[in-house]
């Protein structure tokens, strides 16, 4: 064996490692990218059924509250404003604008369901009705599922941006498409807190 064929044979070996490690850094950004997508259908499953009560809850309180009709318009108005940035965001749960988008619609309808709680504060007789007792604890525990599915998702995204910045795999992932993904977070400290449905 000549010098020519060994230094032949030393670069193929070189360039078939860097070809394996290339496609276990594409793989393993590829393993990651579905796992914080599966994160966020674990928060779209819970947000659906968040949705789902709410035109509930409004019916439950309307006839106890009829004249506070602008409060129970503006929950079904964020309620659908909510469910629209939700299709949008299950589309494409890399989009980083449709998770702020759906971020932002959860705040409005969080602080729409506030409201309306704390209006029903007035109102004995609704606070004695048992599917009103039973809609807000269906309500709270959706809102805990919610939280600890942000969560997991947020973990998700956290492990899949660190992989995908680390150099070199950063040269695979530009070179490869795999973008930046949107943490779950709320940015005013006021929007943070899960609507009270004491009872």
């Amino acid at each position: 064996m000549g010098p020519g064929l060994i230094a032949l044979i030393v670069i193929g070996v070189i360039v078939l490692l860097l070809i394996l490690w290339a496609v276990g850094v594409y793989n393993n950004l590829v393993t990651l990218r579905n796992r914080f997508k599966n994160a966020f259908a674990q928060i779209d499953v819970q947000l659906k059924r968040r949705f789902d009560l709410i035109p509930n809850l409004v019916e439950t309180v309307k006839g106890y509250m009829a004249h506070e009709r602008q409060t129970l318009e503006a929950v079904i108005q964020a309620r659908n404003q909510a469910v629209s940035a939700q299709s949008r965001a299950a589309a494409d749960p890399g989009d980083a604008g449709a998770i702020r988008g759906l971020m932002a619609a959860d705040a409005a309808l969080t602080g729409g369901l506030g409201r309306l709680f704390a209006l029903a504060e007035a109102y004995p007789q609704l606070k004695a009705d048992q599917n009103m007792r039973q809609l807000t604890e269906e309500l709270t525990s959706t809102e805990n599922k919610v939280a600890f599915a942000r969560q997991a998702y947020n973990d998700a995204v956290m492990v899949y941006n660190t992989a995908r910045e680390l150099f070199p795999a950063v040269i695979i992932a530009n070179v490869s498409g795999f973008g930046a993904a949107q943490l779950y977070e709320i940015e005013n400290a006021a929007e943070r807190e899960a609507p009270k449905v004491k009872f």
